[in-house]
């Protein structure tokens, strides 16, 4: 019996995911169906919508690939944020028609309101490609670079909105303010927020974004003034509050900070897009920061059980879990391409001279890797590169690079080849010149170059038998943590990083054996390697020495700016940006010892690393 589809189009099923583009009704069906379209059209049109659904649904129960009630519906669905079944009708109407512009901005920013962004880049270039004048295919290109951390690239689609629209629309200089918050450069996002308020002083996402640049600048008082006057125009809105409870958390008031996320439980979120809050209580960026407050005051049984159902809720409503198949998948395909036997066969990139070099950062998230950066970029001769989604660019696009059938690792075996001798140095040069493009090392005119860049993506040792053949001489600096106190910091921010491991505190545990196991494959086999251990205790015990270690270990001289990295003016794109605006703490060196019994269940499989890393539960 077909019931209806369960992505809730309100088709069933056999019209709607279970049919197929070779099931076509024929022009002529089609084509007596267009006064009940336009009849439905009219219906929605003057509010009535539930009549207008049922002859969209009538028609397409006749011919499912009838394309204007396609559109139609689809559009009725995006109005009432039923978002997967909207996703499901425009790449319905795009299985139709290939290059409807229209269903291809759609379907890009539904995919971009899931966070779903590789897939929305993909809708956005396509959109891009069919209508290179289109400001609105720019301005969702824009938006999803900048929020996969590719900022220079996406101020460039940004701007030419500007260009294609000849106005100074409020709304795109506020997105524009916040892709520049998001490169450090906040003076020029200020002056756009500014620009944009004059024009339209009482849009809620341009306020909460002012506010969060001016949080994120270390301005609290200027950013409580901008709430202030987000809460005028928004009274209670949830995420004016959320961002008032972390600015009151970084200025001490952590008990205020509670009151004002426990007062938000229950409430609905008043902007636009689905509901994040709602009878259940806190969503889970309220309940994450709840928890790290907790934490803060010593209340750790709280803490971890706000840090739990943060993550609980994020599941729920993400729906992400661990994707446990395809990194055990991928892992396996690295330890088996990466042995001595096969690396002897290859070859290694040459140095680029009078550029330059990328100084990589690796570790699991929230293993310190952004203290380290932040201390190494205060160097004159270190530019500070972030998190560079380069290298797992390179994975995706090296088959290509290297002409080969086979995917990454083994397409780099089209090294063997006489042809491809040069092609670790055509991947070099597609890793600096993306950096360039990033805007990574840039200088004001006068200024001298740096001779370095960091590279600190997380999880980046994944691929670190890739990046020693591309970089032979290029520091792989692995900074190591407790892997308790990184379970603990794990499960209480949210990231993606690792196939989405850090969704429940066991598939963080595995992952992270996982990599360790990874890390020592590639040692043993790859002893060449420029690679250098620190540990963080190490850093916040013995700064000056850890730190004299790692220049010297790059090539550089001491400079005493990089003790006093909390100076560092830089604005760090991570979860620890404001960890980092601090003077070194001990704090967090044994903060495990606090959920010893809430961590008892991932110790059996943290144990072998703990190990093989020095580490005990002592």
């Amino acid at each position: 019996m077909d019931g209806d589809c369960v992505c809730g189009s309100g088709l069933k099923r056999l019209r709607c995911c279970g049919w197929r583009l070779s099931d076509l009704s024929g022009a002529t069906a089609v084509a007596r169906l267009q006064p009940l379209v336009e009849a439905a059209a009219r219906l929605i049109a003057s509010g009535q919508d539930a009549e207008g659904e049922c002859l969209l649904l009538d028609a397409l129960d006749l011919a499912p690939d009838c394309l204007p009630a396609v559109l139609e519906l689809a559009a009725l669905r995006q109005r009432q944020q039923n978002i997967p079944a909207a996703a499901v009708l425009w790449r319905r109407v795009l299985r139709l028609a290939p290059n409807h512009l229209g269903a291809t901005l759609s379907l890009g920013m539904s995919l971009f309101g899931q966070a779903r962004l590789s897939e929305a880049e993909a809708q956005a270039r396509n959109a891009i490609r069919i209508a290179p004048d289109s400001a609105a295919a720019h301005n969702l290109m824009g938006m999803i670079l900048t929020e996969a951390n590719r900022p220079q690239i996406g101020e460039y689609h940004y701007r030419r909105v500007l260009a294609l629209s000849g106005s100074r629309d409020p709304i795109l200089l506020a997105n524009l303010a916040w892709n520049l918050k998001t490169q450090g450069r906040m003076e020029e996002a200020r002056r756009l927020y500014h620009e944009s308020l004059r024009t339209a002083p009482t849009v809620r996402q341009t306020l909460l974004g002012f506010a969060r640049l001016e949080e994120a600048d270390r301005r609290f008082d200027t950013a409580q003034a901008v709430l202030d006057i987000s809460d005028i125009a928004y009274p209670n809105d949830a995420q004016a509050q959320l961002a008032r409870a972390v600015i009151l958390g970084r200025i001490g008031k952590r008990s205020e900070a509670i009151a004002v996320i426990d007062g938000l439980a229950g409430r609905h979120d008043t902007g636009l897009g689905p509901a994040r809050l709602g009878p259940a209580g806190l969503g889970p960026a309220e309940l994450l920061e709840k928890g790290r407050l907790l934490d803060k005051l010593d209340r750790f049984d709280d803490a971890w059980t706000a840090f739990a159902d943060g993550k609980r809720r994020a599941m729920a409503l993400s729906g992400q879990t661990y994707l446990n198949e395809a990194a055990a998948a991928m892992i396996a395909r690295l330890r088996g391409f990466f042995t001595a036997s096969r690396l002897a066969l290859l070859p290694r990139a040459t140095l680029r001279a009078n550029e330059a070099q990328p100084i990589f950062i690796l570790g699991f998230p929230r293993s310190g890797t952004t203290l380290v950066e932040q201390s190494l970029s205060a160097h004159p001769a270190i530019a500070a590169g972030d998190e560079l989604p380069l290298i797992h660019d390179l994975t995706e696009t090296l088959p290509r690079l290297l002409g080969s059938p086979l995917g990454y690792p083994d397409a780099l075996s089209e090294l063997w080849m006489g042809d491809q001798r040069a092609g670790l140095d055509l991947l070099r040069d597609v890793y600096l010149q993306r950096a360039r493009q990033l805007g990574v090392g840039r200088t004001l005119p006068g200024e001298p170059a740096p001779r370095h860049f960091t590279d600190k993506m997380p999880l980046n040792e994944t691929h670190l038998g890739l990046i020693a053949l591309i970089f032979p001489a290029s520091p792989l600096i692995h900074v190591i943590r407790h892997p308790l106190d990184i379970m603990v910091s794990a499960f209480s921010n949210h990231f993606t990083h690792g196939f989405c491991c850090a969704t429940a505190l066991e598939t963080a545990a595995l992952h992270y054996a996982r990599i360790v196991d990874l890390v020592a494959h590639y040692r043993a086999e790859m002893p060449e390697a420029r690679y250098l251990c620190v540990r963080y205790e190490d850093i916040v015990a013995q700064q000056e020495a850890s730190i004299r270690g790692l220049l010297e270990a790059i090539g550089e001289d001491f400079d005493p700016a990089c003790l006093t990295f909390h100076q560092n003016q830089r604005y760090a794109r991570t979860a620890s940006y404001a960890q980092v605006t601090e003077p070194l703490y001990d704090r967090s060196v044994g903060r495990w010892r606090q959920y010893r019994r809430q961590l008892a269940p991932v110790l059996p499989i943290l144990a072998p690393a703990m190990a093989r890393l020095g580490y005990d539960v002592s």
